[in-house]
């Protein structure tokens, strides 16, 4: 349907998925206590003659009854004049075509570099930067670089200019150069990465290194809904968001029922502030989701390549640019990993050993967003734990020295990293924003709990700690959405736990919870609040938010790059404006993870792996390890590269006369205590 009324109607497709029901409709259902919710898809459609975005909901359930050819039935239909949406693929390469072909472009390439083949120009479509305000139709701006050969890493050769251009209207609307004379002159030095160009000879030291299952994999799927070690879920996929996940429970064993964890977790919003305060940079900021959409850009996975061992693949389905559905094959990857020492224990007056490996499985996909390549990895491990990890790599955003920081000898960039004669890689930030949706051991999906902030304070000195080695923990309530705007603070500790106060430890007699950890330190926004990267990415001013549930609240950025009407495209600074009671609600975490990424020398020109974490670890969440099931079995396959004979198989702990992982060993006497 939407393709035909697109081609009718000079239209554009920009994304079409389901719309997300209300949780407590789908939880209902779940149980077998309410009706399946009515099926229902959002399409965004662009009408790019009238610089307008239309917001259209189908009823996807009519298009399953009888005689219901037509497709879906339209709910509403809302046009929004001025809204800027999305940039898909087919924006990127439908405009980079359209500006090579541009008369005035052209000129300026012929005139200005003595570029007169476009064939080798490398053209990087941003959008343009404005976030708020009219602008006169769907500007982007253009990031230029050459290449020397097809092949050849073209963000090596940056052009001093950037260039804003509507292809709809095939009007340039502003080039801003900053290089001056010198600027005609591109940085020469070749920096390749391909595998044909590449100058280092392969390496020929790595001998194979196999992860092989030889029963299978310890997972199950039927559909979408994953089994594992203890943990059920649900693996989806959007357009906007990419891999998400859904339900998760695990079964206690003890308690004989899955409990809930997490309604759902997804990343919400990525942004990428540069630091250069200069014309034509103070636009430099990506908003990779809101711009650009991490399922459009999700790439196909390779075996062997990206995931290792026994695996199972997720397609991604999107949409082009004409409403038809695109399947991105291999879109998510899952695979089980050895996760290293579960726990172990040495009764050092015996010398009994006791040893467990751990496992975790492993959920992932990529995304390719121009210059950048970003893999997003979701881990489950047998213990309870949930971690995240966004991994970085790609090639950094470059961009010719002006002319006052080039010398003969090289020259210095004042707002970046010099990587070869007269090419600087500016400095920047990435934060990722996590929506985490917890449940809990609450089957109506956490609809009454609490987050405590937990920090690690020292006693002063007196008559409570007169030796002053006292110190402990200080718990705070986060009552209400002002008070849980807050910053990670390692010197202190600082955890974030979401509890449910209804549910008790026999343990302890404290209420089950789950504790938020930061892993990797980095500061919030550095730029100024009143810049516009801080206004409008004002999610990326604070390493924590919470909101209560609202079904409208997420997209922490807004739901589009720009609205005329700033009050019609909300973010999380404006839903917590009314600074909403959290003490008892259905609380929702928002968390970012971030880098300040100084580039190296070693980034270039292709850039090593840099690992952003976090995790959610059970806080008396159970009554003890609940590893403590897990066997006792030695891996067979592993081999002493002194011993040329493959090792007997034995359990860890078996009181067998080889020395097996967990075995006695014979000759060993008990240390005193003074020599442990």
């Amino acid at each position: 349907m939407l393709h035909n009324w697109a081609l009718h109607q000079c239209a554009s497709t920009v994304s079409t998925f389901r719309q997300e029901p209300v949780k407590y409709a789908v939880l209902a259902f779940l149980r077998g206590e309410g009706p399946r919710p009515p099926r229902h898809a959002l399409a965004v459609v662009e009408l790019p003659g009238r610089n307008a975005v239309c917001e259209c909901v189908l009823d996807m359930d009519a298009a399953a009854l009888p005689g219901s050819a037509d497709g879906p039935r339209v709910l509403s239909w809302k046009q929004m004049d001025g809204v800027q949406a999305a940039v898909t693929l087919d924006d990127v390469l439908e405009s980079e075509a359209a500006l090579k072909g541009n008369a005035q472009f052209q000129a300026l390439m012929r005139e200005r570099y003595g570029i007169t083949d476009l064939a080798l120009l490398a053209v990087d479509p941003w959008y343009s930067g404005y976030r708020y305000g009219h602008p006169e139709g769907r500007i982007l701006q253009f990031l230029l670089y050459n290449r020397a050969s097809p092949d050849d890493n073209p963000y090596a050769h940056p052009l001093d200019c950037i260039v804003f251009y509507d292809m709809h209207t095939d009007k340039l609307h502003g080039m801003h150069a900053f290089g001056g004379e010198g600027g005609r002159t591109l940085p020469p030095q070749l920096a390749n990465y391909h595998r044909s160009l590449v100058e280092l000879p392969f390496r020929t030291s790595l001998k194979p290194l196999d992860i092989v299952q030889p029963e299978g994999p310890s997972f199950s799927v039927e559909g979408n809904v994953v089994t594992w070690e203890n943990w059920q879920l649900h693996v989806g996929f959007s357009w906007r968001e990419g891999l998400i996940l859904n339900n998760l429970q695990f079964f206690d064993r003890e308690k004989g029922r899955l409990r809930p964890v997490m309604h759902r977790a997804a990343l919400a919003e990525i942004i990428v502030p540069y630091g250069d305060p200069r014309e034509p940079f103070q636009n430099k900021c990506a908003y990779d989701i809101a711009d650009y959409g991490l399922g459009l850009c999700a790439v196909s996975l390779e075996l062997g390549c990206d995931c290792l061992g026994h695996i199972k693949y997720f397609d991604g389905v999107v949409n082009n640019s004409k409403g038809e559905p695109v399947t991105i094959k291999k879109a998510i990857c899952m695979h089980e990993e050895d996760a290293g020492t579960a726990w172990k224990q040495v009764d050092y007056r015996t010398g009994h050993l006791e040893v467990r490996r751990h496992r975790r499985l492993v959920i992932s996909s990529w995304a390719v967003i121009a210059n950048y390549s970003y893999g997003f990895y979701w881990h489950l491990y047998q213990d309870g734990t949930i971690s995240f990890e966004a991994r970085l790599t790609g090639i950094v955003s470059t961009n010719s020295m002006f002319p006052n920081e080039q010398t003969p000898e090289g020259g210095e960039p004042l707002w970046g990293t010099r990587l070869a004669l007269g090419l600087n890689a500016q400095i920047h930030q990435h934060f990722f924003m996590v929506r985490m949706d917890p449940a809990i051991d609450c089957l109506e999906g956490g609809k009454r709990l609490q987050v405590v902030e937990v920090d690690a304070q020292p006693m002063p000195l007196g008559p409570d700690n007169p030796h002053g080695v006292g110190f402990d923990i200080t718990e705070r309530l986060l009552r209400s959405e002002a008070e849980a705007q807050r910053d990670a603070a390692p010197e202190r500790s600082r955890v974030w736990k979401i509890q449910n106060p209804a549910v008790l430890n026999p343990a302890s007699g404290k209420p089950v919870a789950y504790k938020l950890m930061p892993g990797t330190p980095t500061p919030p926004m550095l730029a100024h609040p009143s810049s516009s990267h801080a206004t409008r990415g004002a999610f990326a001013t604070k390493h924590l938010w919470v909101t209560p549930y609202h079904p409208k609240e997420m997209n922490p950025a807004g739901d589009y790059p720009l609205h005329p009407n700033p009050e019609e495209n909300p973010g999380i600074a404006d839903w917590t404006r009314a600074n909403r009671n959290l003490d008892g609600a259905d609380c929702v975490l928002w968390f970012n993870l971030g880098l300040t990424h100084v580039v190296r020398t070693e980034d270039w020109p292709v850039m090593p792996v840099e690992h952003l974490t976090f995790s959610l670890k059970p806080w008396g969440f159970f009554r003890r390890n609940p590893l403590l099931d897990l066997p006792p079995d030695a891996n067979a396959a592993s081999r002493d590269c002194d011993e040329d004979a493959p090792p007997q198989r034995a359990p860890c702990c078996a009181p067998a006369p080889s020395a097996a992982c967990c075995t006695k060993p014979a000759a060993r006497p008990a240390l005193p205590m003074s020599k442990l």
